[in-house]
């Protein structure tokens, strides 16, 4: 894309007008020219065939990265999608996503939430707090996911080991139910708290 950039003697950094403006001239002046006797006019005719190319291959490319990129209205299509449970459709936009900012690995992160990757949530989270430690939503998230693991871990550790008070008999609290309700409750409450977290902050900045 810079040798199309150099052809019009602008950098990438030009502005849609600098750039319209720019091939609007040399494409007069290499009109003209291609008039020219022998080879003059031949490279002139070849450089305006260059010119169109690297015109039509510029705005191309700026509407393309505008269209994945647009900041807030990329965000809220795809929080859009999460919430109407479109998750393979909020997945495409976020990979046609050129630039990948923190809001971006925290979406990402839902979406694999909602597919129960929570490995893989929890690390996209963790990109999201590096890029941006100080939102308060980030911290949130990562702190209920962390949450629920550490209850689904230890709730399977209990039901591969019953005999966990280390005397040969099982615990008296799981004996009498009372432990059970307890985990019951507490693994309710963690992953509605997860839930939520997630269903209805997902778009919010």
């Amino acid at each position: 894309m810079n040798e199309y950039y150099e052809l019009l003697g602008l950098s990438e950094s030009a502005t849609d007008e600098e750039i319209t403006r720019r091939y609007e001239e040399l494409k007069a002046k290499y009109k003209e020219d291609r008039w020219l006797d022998g080879e003059a006019g031949n490279e002139a005719a070849k450089m305006l065939t260059k010119l169109e190319t690297a015109y039509r291959e510029i705005t191309a490319s700026r509407k393309e990265q505008s269209k994945n990129t647009d900041g807030e209205n990329t965000v809220e299509m795809i929080s859009a999608l999460i919430k109407e449970g479109k998750i393979n459709e909020a997945q495409t936009l976020l990979d046609d996503c050129n630039e990948r900012p923190a809001e971006w690995h925290y979406l990402q992160a839902v979406v694999f939430y909602k597919k129960n990757w929570t490995n893989e949530s929890k690390k996209q989270l963790e990109i999201a707090m590096q890029m941006d430690p100080d939102n308060v939503k980030y911290r949130n998230a990562y702190g209920k996911l962390n949450a629920k693991n550490d209850y689904q871990n230890q709730t399977a550790n209990q039901t591969q080991n019953p005999y966990a008070n280390g005397n040969g008999m099982p615990m008296d609290d799981n004996q009498m139910g009372g432990n059970a309700c307890s985990n019951c409750i507490s693994c309710c409450y963690t992953y509605l708290c997860v839930v939520c977290l997630f269903s209805l902050c997902c778009g919010c900045r």
